[in-house]
Protein backbone atom coordinates (compact mmCIF):
# COMPACT_ATOMS: atom_id res chain seq x y z
CA UNK A 1 0.00 0.00 0.00
CA UNK A 2 1.83 3.30 -1.06
CA UNK A 3 1.53 6.20 1.41
CA UNK A 4 -1.79 7.64 -0.61
CA UNK A 5 -3.49 4.90 -0.42
CA UNK A 6 -4.99 2.09 -2.20
CA UNK A 7 -7.22 3.47 -5.13
CA UNK A 8 -10.87 2.95 -4.83
CA UNK A 9 -12.90 3.47 -8.11
CA UNK A 10 -16.52 3.50 -9.12
CA UNK A 11 -17.55 1.48 -12.38
CA UNK A 12 -20.78 2.83 -13.66
CA UNK A 13 -22.38 0.76 -16.60
CA UNK A 14 -25.99 2.04 -18.22
CA UNK A 15 -27.77 -1.09 -18.47
CA UNK A 16 -29.92 0.59 -21.46
CA UNK A 17 -26.78 0.80 -23.44
CA UNK A 18 -27.53 4.44 -24.29
CA UNK A 19 -31.47 3.47 -24.63
CA UNK A 20 -32.64 5.71 -22.12
CA UNK A 21 -30.62 8.75 -23.54
CA UNK A 22 -32.48 9.22 -26.01
CA UNK A 23 -36.23 7.44 -25.45
CA UNK A 24 -36.40 8.58 -21.97
CA UNK A 25 -38.10 12.40 -22.62
CA UNK A 26 -40.10 10.76 -24.91
CA UNK A 27 -41.54 7.88 -22.36
CA UNK A 28 -41.23 9.70 -19.17
CA UNK A 29 -41.15 13.46 -19.92
CA UNK A 30 -38.10 14.08 -18.63
CA UNK A 31 -34.36 13.73 -19.76
CA UNK A 32 -32.14 10.64 -18.14
CA UNK A 33 -28.87 9.97 -19.21
CA UNK A 34 -28.76 6.28 -18.49
CA UNK A 35 -30.46 3.77 -16.13
CA UNK A 36 -27.49 2.70 -13.53
CA UNK A 37 -25.44 -0.19 -12.71
CA UNK A 38 -22.41 0.71 -10.10
CA UNK A 39 -19.73 -1.21 -9.00
CA UNK A 40 -16.91 -1.02 -6.57
CA UNK A 41 -13.25 -1.27 -7.88
CA UNK A 42 -10.61 -1.56 -5.30
CA UNK A 43 -7.62 -4.32 -4.20
CA UNK A 44 -7.70 -5.98 -7.79
CA UNK A 45 -11.97 -6.54 -7.05
CA UNK A 46 -14.68 -5.68 -8.39
CA UNK A 47 -17.41 -5.59 -6.14
CA UNK A 48 -21.53 -5.17 -6.54
CA UNK A 49 -24.70 -6.23 -5.03
CA UNK A 50 -28.13 -8.44 -6.59
CA UNK A 51 -30.25 -10.48 -5.68
CA UNK A 52 -27.51 -13.16 -5.18
CA UNK A 53 -26.15 -10.82 -2.41
CA UNK A 54 -22.32 -9.51 -3.07
CA UNK A 55 -20.62 -10.51 -5.74
CA UNK A 56 -16.68 -10.26 -6.60
CA UNK A 57 -14.92 -10.25 -9.57
CA UNK A 58 -11.55 -10.38 -10.02
CA UNK A 59 -10.88 -7.17 -12.17
CA UNK A 60 -12.30 -7.62 -15.86
CA UNK A 61 -13.53 -10.52 -15.10
CA UNK A 62 -17.51 -9.46 -14.81
CA UNK A 63 -17.20 -7.36 -18.15
CA UNK A 64 -16.14 -10.25 -20.18
CA UNK A 65 -19.18 -12.36 -18.83
CA UNK A 66 -21.93 -10.19 -19.16
CA UNK A 67 -23.49 -8.20 -22.34
CA UNK A 68 -22.77 -5.01 -20.38
CA UNK A 69 -19.35 -4.67 -21.60
CA UNK A 70 -17.13 -2.38 -20.44
CA UNK A 71 -18.57 0.29 -18.20
CA UNK A 72 -19.30 3.69 -19.57
CA UNK A 73 -17.39 5.61 -16.73
CA UNK A 74 -14.67 4.99 -14.51
CA UNK A 75 -14.87 7.60 -11.81
CA UNK A 76 -12.15 7.76 -8.91
CA UNK A 77 -13.44 8.25 -5.46
CA UNK A 78 -10.42 8.58 -3.35
CA UNK A 79 -7.94 6.74 -2.02
CA UNK A 80 -8.03 4.10 1.26
CA UNK A 81 -6.14 3.23 3.84
CA UNK A 82 -8.30 0.66 5.02
CA UNK A 83 -6.18 -2.86 5.28
CA UNK A 84 -7.06 -5.55 2.87
CA UNK A 85 -8.07 -8.09 5.49
CA UNK A 86 -10.30 -5.64 7.18
CA UNK A 87 -11.99 -4.90 4.07
CA UNK A 88 -12.76 -8.20 3.49
CA UNK A 89 -13.81 -8.67 6.83
CA UNK A 90 -16.34 -5.71 6.50
CA UNK A 91 -17.37 -7.34 2.78
CA UNK A 92 -18.01 -10.57 4.89
CA UNK A 93 -20.39 -8.96 7.50
CA UNK A 94 -21.95 -7.17 5.01
CA UNK A 95 -23.07 -10.12 2.90
CA UNK A 96 -24.93 -11.57 6.63
CA UNK A 97 -26.43 -8.92 7.06
CA UNK A 98 -27.69 -5.40 5.44
CA UNK A 99 -26.92 -6.81 2.15
CA UNK A 100 -28.02 -10.10 1.86
CA UNK A 101 -29.64 -11.30 -1.21
CA UNK A 102 -33.15 -11.77 0.67
CA UNK A 103 -32.63 -7.98 0.96
CA UNK A 104 -32.30 -7.00 -2.78
CA UNK A 105 -34.72 -4.03 -4.05
CA UNK A 106 -34.71 -3.06 -7.37
CA UNK A 107 -35.53 0.50 -6.31
CA UNK A 108 -34.58 0.95 -2.49
CA UNK A 109 -31.53 -1.35 -2.09
CA UNK A 110 -30.26 -2.11 -4.94
CA UNK A 111 -26.34 -2.28 -6.43
CA UNK A 112 -26.34 1.77 -5.78
CA UNK A 113 -27.09 1.49 -2.35
CA UNK A 114 -24.14 -1.28 -1.75
CA UNK A 115 -21.57 0.99 -3.92
CA UNK A 116 -22.31 4.30 -1.74
CA UNK A 117 -22.48 2.00 1.53
CA UNK A 118 -18.90 0.58 0.62
CA UNK A 119 -17.63 4.19 -0.98
CA UNK A 120 -18.39 5.78 2.46
CA UNK A 121 -16.62 2.98 4.61
CA UNK A 122 -13.26 2.84 2.22
CA UNK A 123 -13.25 6.63 1.08
CA UNK A 124 -15.46 8.90 3.74
CA UNK A 125 -17.49 9.63 0.56
CA UNK A 126 -20.60 8.17 -0.97
CA UNK A 127 -20.98 8.02 -4.51
CA UNK A 128 -22.96 10.74 -7.01
CA UNK A 129 -26.12 11.77 -5.94
CA UNK A 130 -27.55 11.97 -9.66
CA UNK A 131 -27.00 7.99 -9.40
CA UNK A 132 -28.91 7.12 -5.97
CA UNK A 133 -31.55 9.90 -6.93
CA UNK A 134 -32.46 8.44 -10.31
CA UNK A 135 -35.37 5.89 -8.53
CA UNK A 136 -37.40 8.72 -6.89
CA UNK A 137 -36.72 11.01 -10.64
CA UNK A 138 -38.19 8.17 -11.96
CA UNK A 139 -40.97 7.61 -10.00
CA UNK A 140 -41.97 11.30 -10.07
CA UNK A 141 -43.20 11.02 -13.75
CA UNK A 142 -46.80 9.64 -14.29
CA UNK A 143 -45.62 6.26 -16.15
CA UNK A 144 -42.57 5.91 -13.52
CA UNK A 145 -45.10 5.50 -10.57
CA UNK A 146 -46.62 3.39 -12.38
CA UNK A 147 -43.39 1.00 -13.53
CA UNK A 148 -42.44 1.21 -9.83
CA UNK A 149 -45.43 0.15 -8.65
CA UNK A 150 -45.26 -2.87 -11.07
CA UNK A 151 -42.09 -3.12 -10.69
CA UNK A 152 -42.07 -3.11 -6.70
CA UNK A 153 -45.18 -6.15 -6.90
CA UNK A 154 -42.88 -7.80 -8.56
CA UNK A 155 -39.82 -7.57 -6.26
CA UNK A 156 -41.82 -8.64 -3.93
CA UNK A 157 -43.60 -11.35 -5.23
CA UNK A 158 -39.78 -12.98 -5.86
CA UNK A 159 -38.58 -12.41 -2.71
CA UNK A 160 -41.16 -13.81 -1.26
CA UNK A 161 -40.54 -16.88 -3.34
CA UNK A 162 -37.36 -16.87 -2.65
CA UNK A 163 -37.91 -16.62 1.52
CA UNK A 164 -41.18 -19.42 1.20
CA UNK A 165 -39.23 -21.82 -1.40
CA UNK A 166 -37.70 -24.52 0.49
CA UNK A 167 -34.56 -26.01 -1.24
CA UNK A 168 -33.13 -29.44 -0.48
CA UNK A 169 -30.39 -29.81 1.15
CA UNK A 170 -28.40 -32.24 -2.31
CA UNK A 171 -29.25 -29.09 -4.47
CA UNK A 172 -27.71 -26.52 -1.75
CA UNK A 173 -24.51 -28.63 -1.32
CA UNK A 174 -24.15 -28.71 -5.12
CA UNK A 175 -24.77 -25.20 -5.60
CA UNK A 176 -22.10 -24.36 -2.75
CA UNK A 177 -19.91 -26.85 -4.54
CA UNK A 178 -20.49 -25.30 -7.94
CA UNK A 179 -19.78 -21.61 -6.55
CA UNK A 180 -16.69 -22.62 -4.73
CA UNK A 181 -15.12 -24.23 -7.68
CA UNK A 182 -15.50 -21.14 -9.83
CA UNK A 183 -14.21 -19.16 -6.80
CA UNK A 184 -11.07 -21.38 -6.55
CA UNK A 185 -10.34 -21.23 -9.97
CA UNK A 186 -10.49 -17.59 -10.62
CA UNK A 187 -9.03 -17.05 -7.18
CA UNK A 188 -5.97 -19.16 -9.18
CA UNK A 189 -5.81 -17.78 -12.28
CA UNK A 190 -5.79 -14.19 -10.42
CA UNK A 191 -3.20 -15.37 -8.30
CA UNK A 192 -1.07 -16.60 -11.00
CA UNK A 193 -1.40 -13.47 -12.81
CA UNK A 194 -0.42 -11.31 -9.94
CA UNK A 195 2.80 -13.46 -9.40
CA UNK A 196 3.53 -13.39 -13.10
CA UNK A 197 3.91 -9.29 -12.90
CA UNK A 198 5.37 -9.72 -9.65
CA UNK A 199 8.12 -11.95 -10.78
CA UNK A 200 8.45 -9.83 -13.87
CA UNK A 201 9.38 -6.79 -11.88
CA UNK A 202 11.92 -8.68 -9.76
CA UNK A 203 13.47 -10.01 -13.01
CA UNK A 204 13.35 -6.30 -14.61
CA UNK A 205 15.24 -5.26 -10.99
CA UNK A 206 17.77 -7.58 -11.13
CA UNK A 207 18.35 -6.73 -15.28
CA UNK A 208 18.58 -3.26 -14.44
CA UNK A 209 20.98 -3.87 -11.40
CA UNK A 210 23.16 -5.90 -14.06
CA UNK A 211 22.79 -3.18 -16.81
CA UNK A 212 24.18 -0.16 -13.83
CA UNK A 213 27.18 -2.39 -13.06
CA UNK A 214 27.91 -3.49 -17.04
CA UNK A 215 28.68 0.44 -17.32
CA UNK A 216 30.65 0.93 -14.25
CA UNK A 217 32.87 -2.47 -15.53
CA UNK A 218 33.06 -1.59 -19.39
CA UNK A 219 33.84 2.11 -18.10
CA UNK A 220 36.77 1.16 -16.18
CA UNK A 221 37.77 -1.20 -19.27
CA UNK A 222 37.48 1.98 -21.77
CA UNK A 223 40.31 3.23 -19.00
CA UNK A 224 42.74 0.44 -19.62
CA UNK A 225 45.69 1.27 -22.69
CA UNK A 226 44.11 -1.54 -25.00
CA UNK A 227 40.32 -0.79 -23.73
CA UNK A 228 40.32 0.43 -28.12
CA UNK A 229 41.30 -3.31 -29.45
CA UNK A 230 38.29 -5.33 -30.74
CA UNK A 231 39.86 -7.67 -28.54
CA UNK A 232 38.99 -5.36 -25.69
CA UNK A 233 35.71 -4.69 -26.62
CA UNK A 234 34.32 -8.13 -27.22
CA UNK A 235 34.10 -9.35 -23.41
CA UNK A 236 31.75 -6.09 -23.00
CA UNK A 237 29.80 -6.78 -26.47
CA UNK A 238 29.86 -10.19 -25.58
CA UNK A 239 27.93 -9.30 -22.01
CA UNK A 240 25.65 -7.22 -23.21
CA UNK A 241 24.68 -9.92 -25.31
CA UNK A 242 24.29 -12.26 -23.24
CA UNK A 243 22.06 -9.96 -21.13
CA UNK A 244 19.76 -8.72 -23.87
CA UNK A 245 19.25 -12.70 -24.36
CA UNK A 246 17.57 -12.71 -20.68
CA UNK A 247 14.36 -13.67 -20.62
CA UNK A 248 11.80 -13.21 -17.98
CA UNK A 249 10.65 -16.69 -16.23
CA UNK A 250 6.99 -16.67 -15.76
CA UNK A 251 4.52 -19.04 -14.04
CA UNK A 252 2.56 -20.77 -17.42
CA UNK A 253 -1.34 -21.61 -17.01
CA UNK A 254 -0.94 -24.70 -18.70
CA UNK A 255 2.67 -26.16 -18.31
CA UNK A 256 5.11 -26.24 -15.10
CA UNK A 257 3.78 -24.31 -12.59
CA UNK A 258 7.18 -23.97 -10.83
CA UNK A 259 8.53 -20.21 -11.16
CA UNK A 260 11.52 -18.43 -9.96
CA UNK A 261 14.22 -20.89 -9.40
CA UNK A 262 12.24 -24.31 -9.58
CA UNK A 263 9.84 -22.99 -6.70
CA UNK A 264 6.62 -23.74 -6.60
CA UNK A 265 3.93 -20.66 -7.18
CA UNK A 266 2.56 -20.82 -3.27
CA UNK A 267 6.10 -20.83 -2.27
CA UNK A 268 6.91 -17.71 -4.83
CA UNK A 269 3.54 -16.22 -3.29
CA UNK A 270 4.82 -16.76 0.27
CA UNK A 271 8.31 -15.11 -0.44
CA UNK A 272 6.64 -12.23 -2.21
CA UNK A 273 4.13 -11.75 0.76
CA UNK A 274 7.06 -11.75 3.35
CA UNK A 275 8.45 -9.08 1.14
CA UNK A 276 5.40 -6.66 0.81
CA UNK A 277 5.48 -7.03 4.63
CA UNK A 278 8.71 -5.90 5.31
CA UNK A 279 8.17 -2.69 2.49
CA UNK A 280 4.95 -2.42 4.80
CA UNK A 281 6.43 -2.30 8.12
CA UNK A 282 9.26 -0.51 6.79
CA UNK A 283 7.31 2.45 5.23
CA UNK A 284 4.90 2.64 8.86
CA UNK A 285 8.98 3.00 10.46
CA UNK A 286 9.64 6.19 8.16
CA UNK A 287 6.45 7.94 9.08
CA UNK A 288 6.73 10.06 11.29
CA UNK A 289 5.44 8.27 14.58
CA UNK A 290 2.25 9.31 16.25
CA UNK A 291 1.82 10.14 20.07
CA UNK A 292 -0.36 7.78 21.83
CA UNK A 293 -0.61 6.27 25.20
CA UNK A 294 -0.19 2.63 25.23
CA UNK A 295 -0.32 1.96 28.38
CA UNK A 296 -2.49 5.07 30.47
CA UNK A 297 -5.62 2.63 31.57
CA UNK A 298 -5.34 -1.34 31.97
CA UNK A 299 -8.51 -2.64 29.79
CA UNK A 300 -9.19 -5.94 32.39
CA UNK A 301 -9.72 -3.03 34.99
CA UNK A 302 -11.63 -0.77 33.15
CA UNK A 303 -13.74 -3.29 31.71
CA UNK A 304 -14.18 -5.03 35.34
CA UNK A 305 -15.30 -1.91 36.53
CA UNK A 306 -17.71 -1.16 33.56
CA UNK A 307 -19.72 -4.22 34.08
CA UNK A 308 -19.99 -3.41 37.78
CA UNK A 309 -21.43 -0.62 37.16
CA UNK A 310 -24.01 -1.67 34.37
CA UNK A 311 -24.96 -5.01 36.13
CA UNK A 312 -28.54 -5.56 36.51
CA UNK A 313 -29.28 -2.23 34.34
CA UNK A 314 -29.18 -3.62 30.43
CA UNK A 315 -31.11 -4.80 28.50
CA UNK A 316 -31.13 -8.77 26.72
CA UNK A 317 -29.53 -6.58 23.57
CA UNK A 318 -26.90 -4.57 25.70
CA UNK A 319 -25.68 -7.53 27.28
CA UNK A 320 -25.19 -8.88 24.35
CA UNK A 321 -23.37 -6.00 23.28
CA UNK A 322 -21.47 -6.29 26.34
CA UNK A 323 -20.94 -9.51 25.63
CA UNK A 324 -19.36 -8.83 22.10
CA UNK A 325 -16.75 -5.90 23.85
CA UNK A 326 -15.43 -8.46 26.06
CA UNK A 327 -14.72 -10.92 23.30
CA UNK A 328 -13.11 -8.14 21.19
CA UNK A 329 -10.82 -6.79 23.94
CA UNK A 330 -10.41 -9.47 26.27
CA UNK A 331 -10.32 -12.22 24.07
CA UNK A 332 -8.66 -11.09 21.46
CA UNK A 333 -10.99 -11.38 18.95
CA UNK A 334 -11.56 -9.60 15.74
CA UNK A 335 -13.81 -6.35 15.31
CA UNK A 336 -16.14 -8.97 13.50
CA UNK A 337 -17.79 -10.14 17.04
CA UNK A 338 -19.00 -6.45 17.36
CA UNK A 339 -22.90 -6.74 16.10
CA UNK A 340 -24.73 -4.00 14.06
CA UNK A 341 -26.34 -2.30 17.21
CA UNK A 342 -22.88 -1.90 19.02
CA UNK A 343 -22.53 1.63 18.80
CA UNK A 344 -26.13 2.22 20.21
CA UNK A 345 -25.12 0.48 23.09
CA UNK A 346 -21.89 2.60 23.39
CA UNK A 347 -24.07 5.38 22.72
CA UNK A 348 -26.26 4.42 26.26
CA UNK A 349 -23.14 4.06 27.99
CA UNK A 350 -22.22 7.63 26.93
CA UNK A 351 -25.41 9.57 26.96
CA UNK A 352 -28.16 7.83 29.89
CA UNK A 353 -27.87 10.36 32.50
CA UNK A 354 -29.35 7.19 34.69
CA UNK A 355 -26.01 5.71 34.66
CA UNK A 356 -22.98 7.35 36.71
CA UNK A 357 -20.40 9.41 35.14
CA UNK A 358 -17.97 7.20 35.95
CA UNK A 359 -19.62 4.34 33.83
CA UNK A 360 -19.05 6.79 30.67
CA UNK A 361 -15.57 7.23 31.74
CA UNK A 362 -14.75 3.44 32.04
CA UNK A 363 -16.44 3.11 28.55
CA UNK A 364 -14.39 6.02 27.32
CA UNK A 365 -10.97 4.26 28.82
CA UNK A 366 -11.95 0.46 27.16
CA UNK A 367 -12.43 2.28 23.92
CA UNK A 368 -8.87 3.93 24.36
CA UNK A 369 -7.26 0.33 24.41
CA UNK A 370 -9.66 -0.23 21.48
CA UNK A 371 -7.83 2.73 19.34
CA UNK A 372 -4.99 1.34 19.45
CA UNK A 373 -6.13 -2.40 17.88
CA UNK A 374 -5.47 -2.13 13.94
CA UNK A 375 -9.28 -3.24 12.90
CA UNK A 376 -10.89 -0.98 15.22
CA UNK A 377 -11.61 0.88 11.52
CA UNK A 378 -14.74 -1.45 11.40
CA UNK A 379 -16.20 -0.31 14.22
CA UNK A 380 -15.45 3.49 13.60
CA UNK A 381 -17.11 3.28 10.28
CA UNK A 382 -20.68 2.11 12.11
CA UNK A 383 -20.65 5.34 13.50
CA UNK A 384 -21.33 7.18 10.21
CA UNK A 385 -24.88 6.02 10.62
CA UNK A 386 -26.31 8.12 13.54
CA UNK A 387 -22.40 9.53 14.72
CA UNK A 388 -23.32 8.46 17.71
CA UNK A 389 -19.33 8.99 18.78
CA UNK A 390 -18.77 11.98 17.08
CA UNK A 391 -21.94 14.04 18.45
CA UNK A 392 -20.69 13.22 21.80
CA UNK A 393 -17.25 14.05 20.78
CA UNK A 394 -18.80 17.72 19.43
CA UNK A 395 -20.18 18.45 23.03
CA UNK A 396 -16.52 17.84 24.32
CA UNK A 397 -16.70 21.85 25.89
CA UNK A 398 -19.72 20.35 27.76
CA UNK A 399 -18.74 16.97 29.51
CA UNK A 400 -17.31 16.76 33.14
CA UNK A 401 -13.37 16.81 32.76
CA UNK A 402 -13.04 13.31 34.01
CA UNK A 403 -14.41 12.51 30.63
CA UNK A 404 -13.44 14.89 28.41
CA UNK A 405 -9.57 13.47 29.53
CA UNK A 406 -11.24 9.79 28.33
CA UNK A 407 -12.35 11.15 25.35
CA UNK A 408 -8.98 13.17 24.53
CA UNK A 409 -7.02 9.33 24.99
CA UNK A 410 -9.60 7.78 22.95
CA UNK A 411 -9.21 10.11 20.08
CA UNK A 412 -5.33 10.67 20.77
CA UNK A 413 -4.99 6.89 19.73
CA UNK A 414 -6.58 6.24 17.01
CA UNK A 415 -3.55 7.57 15.27
CA UNK A 416 -2.05 4.69 15.98
CA UNK A 417 -3.48 2.98 12.78
CA UNK A 418 -3.28 4.84 9.27
CA UNK A 419 -6.57 3.73 8.86
CA UNK A 420 -8.23 5.40 12.03
CA UNK A 421 -6.04 8.13 11.95
CA UNK A 422 -7.75 8.97 7.73
CA UNK A 423 -11.40 8.22 9.53
CA UNK A 424 -10.64 10.88 11.74
CA UNK A 425 -9.98 13.50 9.07
CA UNK A 426 -13.43 12.71 6.75
CA UNK A 427 -14.69 15.52 5.65
CA UNK A 428 -18.61 14.60 4.81
CA UNK A 429 -20.80 16.99 7.27
CA UNK A 430 -24.05 16.42 9.07
CA UNK A 431 -26.30 18.36 10.81
CA UNK A 432 -26.15 17.91 14.89
CA UNK A 433 -27.47 20.77 16.74
CA UNK A 434 -28.65 22.76 13.56
CA UNK A 435 -25.14 22.72 12.78
CA UNK A 436 -22.76 21.27 9.89
CA UNK A 437 -20.04 19.08 11.30
CA UNK A 438 -17.23 16.61 10.35
CA UNK A 439 -15.13 14.48 11.32
CA UNK A 440 -12.48 16.76 11.03
CA UNK A 441 -14.33 19.36 12.33
CA UNK A 442 -14.63 17.56 15.57
CA UNK A 443 -11.54 16.06 16.13
CA UNK A 444 -10.03 20.04 15.48
CA UNK A 445 -12.40 21.13 18.37
CA UNK A 446 -11.19 17.89 20.95
CA UNK A 447 -7.26 18.93 19.89
CA UNK A 448 -7.87 22.63 20.59
CA UNK A 449 -10.39 22.65 23.82
CA UNK A 450 -7.64 19.49 25.15
CA UNK A 451 -4.44 21.98 24.18
CA UNK A 452 -5.75 24.77 26.21
CA UNK A 453 -7.72 23.40 29.13
CA UNK A 454 -6.39 23.77 32.87
CA UNK A 455 -5.53 20.37 34.02
CA UNK A 456 -2.00 18.95 33.37
CA UNK A 457 -2.90 15.54 31.58
CA UNK A 458 -5.66 17.12 29.62
CA UNK A 459 -3.27 19.40 28.31
CA UNK A 460 -0.73 16.60 27.84
CA UNK A 461 -3.26 14.44 25.80
CA UNK A 462 -4.19 17.83 23.86
CA UNK A 463 -0.74 18.61 22.81
CA UNK A 464 -0.33 14.97 21.49
CA UNK A 465 -3.44 15.05 19.33
CA UNK A 466 -2.63 18.23 17.85
CA UNK A 467 1.07 17.09 16.90
CA UNK A 468 -0.66 13.47 15.15
CA UNK A 469 -2.88 16.20 13.29
CA UNK A 470 0.22 18.20 11.82
CA UNK A 471 2.07 14.83 11.00
CA UNK A 472 -1.06 14.55 8.71
CA UNK A 473 -2.30 16.08 6.14
CA UNK A 474 -4.77 18.85 6.96
CA UNK A 475 -6.25 21.80 5.07
CA UNK A 476 -5.29 25.56 5.48
CA UNK A 477 -8.31 26.33 7.21
CA UNK A 478 -7.61 23.86 10.48
CA UNK A 479 -4.04 24.56 9.75
CA UNK A 480 -4.61 28.00 10.82
CA UNK A 481 -6.79 27.33 13.85
CA UNK A 482 -4.51 24.78 15.33
CA UNK A 483 -1.64 27.24 14.97
CA UNK A 484 -3.98 30.00 16.69
CA UNK A 485 -4.21 27.67 19.64
CA UNK A 486 -0.77 26.46 19.47
CA UNK A 487 0.06 30.48 19.78
CA UNK A 488 -2.07 30.56 22.97
CA UNK A 489 -0.39 27.64 24.50
CA UNK A 490 2.99 29.08 23.87
CA UNK A 491 1.93 31.91 26.35
CA UNK A 492 2.26 29.49 29.02
CA UNK A 493 5.27 27.21 30.62
CA UNK A 494 4.52 24.00 29.27
CA UNK A 495 7.39 21.19 30.21
CA UNK A 496 9.96 20.72 27.17
CA UNK A 497 8.03 17.37 25.92
CA UNK A 498 4.68 19.55 24.86
CA UNK A 499 6.78 22.53 23.77
CA UNK A 500 8.54 19.48 21.77
CA UNK A 501 5.15 18.83 20.30
CA UNK A 502 3.53 22.27 19.51
CA UNK A 503 6.95 23.53 17.95
CA UNK A 504 6.83 20.67 15.34
CA UNK A 505 3.33 21.04 14.83
CA UNK A 506 3.67 25.06 14.13
CA UNK A 507 6.84 23.93 11.82
CA UNK A 508 4.29 22.09 10.18
CA UNK A 509 1.42 24.23 9.73
CA UNK A 510 3.85 26.97 8.54
CA UNK A 511 4.43 24.58 5.60
CA UNK A 512 0.83 24.02 4.92
CA UNK A 513 -0.42 27.36 5.17
CA UNK A 514 2.92 29.17 4.02
CA UNK A 515 1.36 32.46 3.77
CA UNK A 516 -1.42 32.48 6.90
CA UNK A 517 0.58 30.88 9.73
CA UNK A 518 3.93 32.55 9.33
CA UNK A 519 1.54 36.31 9.71
CA UNK A 520 -0.33 34.59 12.81
CA UNK A 521 3.35 33.67 14.70
CA UNK A 522 4.44 37.12 13.51
CA UNK A 523 1.11 39.53 14.55
CA UNK A 524 -0.21 37.64 18.01
CA UNK A 525 3.45 35.81 19.11
CA UNK A 526 4.91 35.12 21.54
CA UNK A 527 8.29 34.56 19.25
CA UNK A 528 9.17 30.90 18.83
CA UNK A 529 12.22 31.81 20.27
CA UNK A 530 11.09 32.08 23.74
CA UNK A 531 11.79 28.40 24.11
CA UNK A 532 15.20 28.35 22.59
CA UNK A 533 17.82 26.34 24.62
CA UNK A 534 15.24 24.24 25.80
CA UNK A 535 16.66 21.54 23.92
CA UNK A 536 18.38 20.57 20.92
CA UNK A 537 15.28 18.96 18.78
CA UNK A 538 13.12 22.18 20.17
CA UNK A 539 15.91 24.52 19.03
CA UNK A 540 16.03 22.18 15.46
CA UNK A 541 11.75 23.42 15.32
CA UNK A 542 12.19 26.87 16.32
CA UNK A 543 14.47 27.12 13.36
CA UNK A 544 12.23 26.01 10.88
CA UNK A 545 9.11 28.11 11.94
CA UNK A 546 11.76 30.87 12.00
CA UNK A 547 12.61 30.43 8.35
CA UNK A 548 9.35 31.00 7.10
CA UNK A 549 8.92 34.19 8.94
CA UNK A 550 9.08 37.05 6.73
Amino acid sequence: MSEEGVPVLLYIYDLSKGLADQISTYILGTHIEGVWHTSIVVFGQEYFFSQEGINEYPLGVFQSKTVLGEPQKKLTLGHTQVPQSVFQDYIRGLGTSTFRGSEYHLLKHNCNSFSNEVSNFLVGVGIPSDILQLPEIIQTTPIGATIASFLEHLTEGITNFRRNRQESPEFEQLNSAIEEARRNSLALEERRNVLNEKLARRERKKNKKKRRESKHRISADELTPDSGSSEGSSPGRQRRRVRMADSVEVISGNGDDRGGGGKLPSEVAEEFEQEEKREREEKKKQRDPPVVFKNAVDVQEEFDALVGLIDGKMTPEEMTSLEELHQYMLEDEGSWALGDGFLNFIGRLLNDKSLSEEASVRTLNVLACAALKDDVILLLHQDRREHILMNYAFDFDRLPLLQQKALALFMCNLFENLSSSEWMLYISEWQYCNQSISNIRVTTKVAVNSLLADDPELRDRGSAIVHNLACKEVFDDVAVELSMALLQFFNNSPPEEQVFRTMKALARFCQISSQDVPQLVQMIGPPPTKFSGMSPRVDEQIALVTKKLR
